[in-house]
C-alpha cells in the first residue's frame, strides 16, 4: 500500500499531499474490496508509526463502507477498532467530531450508531480534558439527531424508519459509563474538579434530551416504548449525577448562571415536570415537603410553556400537567392574588384557545375538564374575577356560555345557608352580571353564533328572579337588577326582530330560488339568467346546497322563537313579582 522510504519518513516531514495519497489509497483499497488487506497493513507491526500518524484520515472511507455495504463489514470494523486503539486520541477526537458535523441527513442514524462505540474507546485513552470532549461530543451527536423526525404512534416507534429510537438507547449506554465515572465505584460522588465537569456536562446532555426528542413524543408508562425507555434513563441520570430535581424545578430561575442552556431549559424544565409529577418517575427521590400551591405555581410556568404550543404532544402533556397539579389543592382555596400573576393569567388564557382552536376533540373534552377543575379551586374572589377576565377576552360564545353557567352555579351556591359571600350575592355581583346581560354588537349582534351565550344569560336571569329577593333586601342590588334585565331585554328584542326579517328574507328568497329553477327545465336559457342574478344577491348562504340553506334559515327562525319565548316568560316572572311586592 505504501513503500519504504513513506513508511520511514519522519512525521515532521509529512505534507498534506501524504495524508490525501494515503487517504486515496485506503479509499481504493475499500472500492477495490480489498478490506482484507487494508486491515493487514494496518495491524502489521511495522507501520505502525505512519498509522498512528495519518490512520485518522480512514476513518471516514472506512466508516462509510461500513454504513453503505454488507460485505466485509467484519474487516472493516476491526480496521476502525484498531484505529481508535492506535491512532492519538486528540486528533482521532476531532477526525470523528468533524465527521459528525459533517453527515448527510440520510445516514444520520447509522453514522451515530457505528461512531458511539468507537467514541467511548477513544475518550477512555485521554488523559486529561476528558468531562470537555464529552460535552463536545454529546452535543455534536445531539445537533444531528435533532434532525430526525420523532415517532409518535406505536407503529411509527415500532419501525424506527429513521434509526432516532435506537440512536436514543446507544446514548443512553454511551453516558452511562461517564455517570458510573461522577458517582464513582462504590456510588459515592466525588467531588473531583474533573468529575464536577463531567457531571455539568451530563445534566446538560440529560436536559437537552428533554426537550428533544423526548418533549415531541408520546411519554406514557402504560406504554413502555423504546423512548419511554430512553426517558425514564434520563429521569434515573439526574439523581444519580447530583441534580436536584426540586432546585431544577421550582428554583433554577433564581440561579443567575443556569446549570443548563438558558435557550432551552423552560421546555426541558416542563418534560421533566410531566415525567415527575403526571408519570411519577422517580417521585420516591422528590422531596414531599413543597405544599401543594406552591408546586402549582411553579408548575404553572411549565403548563404556561405546553399549552402555548400548537403541537399535540405538547398540548397532552400540559392538560395532563394541569389537571395534576390542581388535584391536591383543595377547592375553594387559590387566592385572588394568584391571578395577578403572570403564569397564572396566561395559561388559562392558552387553555381557552385550545377549547377554541384546537381540531383535535379529545384535547377539547380534556381543556374543559381542566378548566371545571381550575375554576373549581379558586376561592370566591378569584372565581369573580376569572369569570370577569374569561367574559370579556374570550371572544367565543361557547365557553362564554360556559362561565355563565358557572356564574349560576355559584350564585346558587352563595343563596345556600352559611355560604353567603359579596361576590355573587352582593354589590360586587353586578359588575359580573352587567358583563353577562351584555350583546357588544348591540342590535347587530349574531344571534345564531351567539346563541349559547344569550341561552346561559337568560337562564341565569329567569333563576335569579324566580329565586326569593331576600338574600338582596339590604341593598339596592335588586333594583340594578331590574335595570339591567330591562335594558337587556329590550336589546335583544330589537335584536331578534331584526335577525328574524334578515333571515324570513333569506328562505323567502330560496323559495323564490327553487321557483326558478323549476322553470329552467321549460326555459333553460331565460332561468340561467335570473338564477344568476339571484344568487349573487342572496350571497350569504348561496355555497350551500339548497336544502340545506333552508334548513339553517328554518333552524334559525326557530331559535329566534325560542329565544323570545324566554324573554316572555322572564318578563311574566318579573311581573308576578311586582305584583306580590317583592
Amino acid at each position: 500500500m505504501m513503500d519504504e522510504d513513506q513508511r520511514d519518513t519522519p512525521e515532521e516531514d509529512l505534507k498534506p499531499d501524504d495524508y490525501q495519497r494515503f487517504k486515496n489509497l485506503g479509499s481504493a483499497c475499500l472500492t477495490g474490496g480489498d478490506d482484507a488487506q487494508l486491515l493487514k497493513f494496518l495491524q502489521d507491526e511495522k507501520n505502525q508509526g505512519i498509522v498512528k500518524s495519518m490512520g485518522c484520515v480512514l476513518m471516514e472511507p472506512l466508516l462509510n463502507e461500513v454504513v453503505n455495504k454488507e460485505k466485509g463489514l467484519d474487516y472493516c470494523q476491526a480496521a476502525i477498532t484498531h484505529l481508535t486503539r492506535t491512532c492519538r486520541p486528540e486528533e482521532l477526537l476531532q477526525s470523528l467530531l468533524q465527521l459528525v458535523e459533517d453527515i448527510h441527513p440520510g445516514a444520520i442514524s447509522e453514522i451515530i450508531i457505528a461512531l458511539v462505540p468507537h467514541f467511548q474507546t477513544v475518550l477512555l485513552r485521554l488523559e486529561d480534558r476528558r468531562a470537555a470532549q464529552v460535552g463536545l461530543i454529546l452535543s455534536a451527536l445531539q445537533r444531528q439527531l435533532s434532525r430526525l423526525p420523532v415517532p409518535y404512534t406505536r407503529q411509527q416507534e415500532a419501525a424506527d424508519e429513521y434509526g432516532l429510537c435506537r440512536c436514543c438507547a446507544a446514548l443512553a449506554g454511551f453516558t452511562k459509563s461517564f455517570v458510573e465515572v461522577v458517582t464513582g465505584k462504590d456510588g459515592n460522588y466525588v467531588s473531583a474538579a474533573e468529575d464536577e465537569e463531567l457531571r455539568m456536562e451530563l445534566l446538560k446532555f440529560c436536559m437537552r434530551s428533554l426537550r428533544e426528542p423526548l418533549l415531541e413524543a408520546e411519554l406514557n408508562r402504560e406504554r413502555k416504548s423504546s423512548l419511554w425507555l430512553f426517558a425514564t434513563e434520563i429521569m434515573v441520570t439526574l439523581p444519580a449525577i447530583q441534580a436536584s430535581l426540586s432546585e431544577l424545578l421550582f428554583f433554577s430561575s433564581l440561579k443567575k448562571s443556569s446549570l443548563v442552556d438558558n435557550s432551552q431549559s423552560r421546555e426541558s424544565r416542563a418534560c421533566l415536570a410531566y415525567l415527575l409529577f403526571v408519570q411519577l418517575v422517580t417521585m420516591d427521590t422528590f422531596p414531599a415537603v413543597f405544599s401543594p400551591v406552591f408546586v402549582l405555581q411553579c408548575n404553572m410556568e411549565y403548563i404556561d410553556q405546553l399549552l402555548s404550543s400548537k403541537k399535540e404532544s405538547h398540548l397532552l402533556k400540559g392538560l395532563a400537567l394541569y389537571a395534576k397539579s390542581l388535584e391536591s389543592v383543595p377547592d375553594n382555596s387559590l387566592a385572588v392574588s394568584l391571578l395577578e400573576l403572570k403564569s397564572f393569567y396566561s395559561a388559562p388564557q392558552n387553555l381557552r384557545q385550545v377549547l377554541t382552536d384546537c381540531p383535535l376533540q379529545h384535547l377539547r373534552t380534556s381543556g374543559l375538564q381542566v378548566l371545571q377543575l381550575f375554576i373549581n379551586k379558586l376561592d370566591a374572589e378569584a372565581k369573580h374575577k376569572f369569570f370577569r377576565c374569561m367574559l370579556k377576552a374570550s371572544n367565543h360564545a361557547g365557553v362564554e356560555s360556559y362561565i355563565v353557567k358557572n356564574i349560576k352555579n355559584q350564585v346558587e351556591l352563595s343563596m345556600e345557608p352559611g355560604n353567603s359571600n359579596p361576590w355573587f350575592l352582593g354589590e360586587e355581583f353586578l359588575s359580573l352580571l352587567e358583563l353577562v346581560l351584555c350583546l357588544p354588537q348591540g342590535a347587530e349582534t349574531d344571534l345564531l353564533n351567539s346563541m349559547d351565550r344569550i341561552m346561559e344569560s337568560l337562564n341565569l336571569l329567569r333563576f335569579l328572579l324566580i329565586r326569593d329577593k331576600e338574600p338582596w333586601s339590604k341593598t339596592d342590588v335588586w333594583e340594578e337588577l331590574t335595570r339591567l334585565k330591562d335594558e337587556y331585554l329590550k336589546m335583544l328584542r330589537v335584536c331578534i326582530s331584526m335577525s328574524r326579517g334578515y333571515y324570513s328574507a333569506e328562505l323567502k328568497a330560496l323559495r323564490e330560488d327553487r321557483k326558478l329553477k323549476a322553470r329552467e327545465a321549460r326555459d333553460a336559457a331565460r332561468s340561467a339568467r335570473i338564477v344568476k342574478s339571484i344568487t349573487v344577491k342572496r350571497g350569504n348562504v348561496s355555497n350551500m346546497s339548497p336544502e340545506v340553506q333552508h334548513q339553517v334559515l328554518q333552524s334559525a327562525l326557530v331559535t329566534f322563537d325560542l329565544m323570545e319565548s324566554l324573554i316572555v316568560r322572564i318578563d311574566e316572572i318579573a311581573e308576578e313579582k311586582r305584583k306580590i311586592g317583592h
